[in-house]
């Protein structure tokens, strides 16, 4: 006998988590498909070739980090080998940070520590 009772809030949250996750991976498998057919099955970066042994290792990179921007003529994605997509993430992390650092009012390093090395070996002997 179905209940009538409306699921809870945080049953409610895990079903809209779950859905979503669903589409996201649903709309990876169609873009990664799309460009595994397009692109020779080579990183775009340190150049490493791929077969379908090893295939699940190459990953599709979106150029303007937009993961919704899938243009069917695939103008918007490289295939990147796992390291070389790490890199590209882990660069642009830094970057992110470095610039929101000194930008908002962050300040570089200033100190030098070899500034009196000369004097200081000058000084022995």
């Amino acid at each position: 006998m179905p209940s009538n009772t409306p699921p809870s809030g945080s049953s409610k949250m895990d079903q809209i988590v779950a859905e979503a996750r669903r589409n996201r991976e649903r709309r990876e498998q169609d873009y990664r498909e799309q460009a595994l057919k397009i692109y020779p099955w080579v990183c775009g970066r340190c150049a490493r070739e791929f077969t379908r042994a090893n295939v699940l290792q190459l990953t599709v990179h979106h150029k303007d980090h937009n993961h919704d921007n899938n243009p069917p003529d695939g103008s918007n994605w490289e295939l990147l080998c796992l390291y070389c997509h790490d890199n590209e993430h882990q660069r642009q992390l830094e970057a992110a940070a470095g610039s929101s650092e000194v930008g908002a009012g962050g300040t570089a390093a200033t100190h030098s520590p070899f500034a009196n090395l000369k004097s200081m070996l000058g000084s022995k002997g």
